[in-house]
């Protein structure tokens, strides 16, 4: 008997146990979703309270040169109405690139899945990625992909929002490496995919922790947009944390930058041996 009522306290406090833990974990998730959408509030309020500020300049810029091609009579200023006709081009492109990269980022930042998972081919996915990125690269610049994976590895992933991270980050290496080599390594890691992206360049370290908030309120914040990726970073950040990976970029070497990504995955195959004919 005595038996039976130390059994019935102990399931009762495992019982209880589980309870806490339980009620922890979902109460974790709850904040975190909460949080989350707190953020896509204020990057939404942001955004509209700033767009009229930081689009102000090239839209001026636009309606300034649309009315001097429209009031322009002399036929001899052809020149003229080319350079114009070129600096409306490049503001309008500024504006495009900014709104898109900013409703990349809300996609992340709302906390709902824009992930749809397939499995594909790892080394075919790295090698499309090292073709798109060539375009990319100044003249004296290599693009190399290194890995101690079986070329049969597959990897369970979304191969959009993996696009979207790797051409970002691809980007802002091609960006800030002049000559030498942009390296690619990717292997398994703790039940996941790791992936270091090594240059030549100095990289923008603060911008992966940059506040977005802070910098959509900058009055240079559509200039930044088109001289460096700093939306870019903040959109594979959003990436990764929404997979619950880490982004990650040291400088400390002082000559070369290692961009390093980690996020949970299915793999298998990692190491299937290479058939020998």
């Amino acid at each position: 008997m005595d038996m039976f009522l130390v059994t019935i306290v102990l399931l009762l406090i495992l019982f209880g146990i589980t309870l806490y833990f339980v009620r922890h974990h979902y109460r974790k998730r709850v904040m975190k979703e909460f949080k989350r959408a707190q953020k896509s509030d204020q990057l939404k309020t942001l955004f509209l309270t700033n767009v009229s500020h930081s689009l102000r300049t090239p839209l001026n810029a636009i309606n300034e040169y649309s009315k001097l091609i429209m009031d322009e009579n002399d036929s001899q200023a052809s020149a003229q109405v080319k350079e114009m006709s070129s600096n409306i081009q490049s503001y309008s492109q500024q504006m495009q690139d900014f709104i898109a990269k900013l409703l990349e980022l809300s996609k992340f930042e709302g906390g709902m899945s824009p992930f749809t998972h397939i499995e594909v081919n790892l080394a075919e996915l790295m090698a499309s990625y090292r073709r798109e990125a060539l375009s990319m690269l100044k003249p004296d610049v290599l693009l190399r992909v290194n890995t101690d994976l079986s070329p049969h590895c597959k990897v369970t992933l979304d191969a959009n929002g993996m696009h979207l991270l790797m051409m970002h980050l691809l980007s802002d290496a091609a960006l800030h490496t002049k000559q030498g080599d942009i390296t690619i390594t990717y292997t398994a890691e703790r039940k996941g995919l790791r992936v270091n992206i090594t240059y030549g360049g100095q990289g923008q370290a603060e911008m992966i922790s940059e506040d977005i908030y802070s910098f959509l309120q900058r009055d240079d914040a559509l200039r930044l947009v088109k001289d460096n990726s700093v939306l870019g970073l903040s959109i594979c950040k959003a990436i990764i944390d929404f997979l619950e990976g880490f982004l990650d970029m040291d400088m400390s070497d002082g000559r070369k930058t290692v961009v390093s990504f980690w996020f949970p995955c299915k793999m298998r195959d990692c190491y299937k041996p290479v058939d020998v004919l």
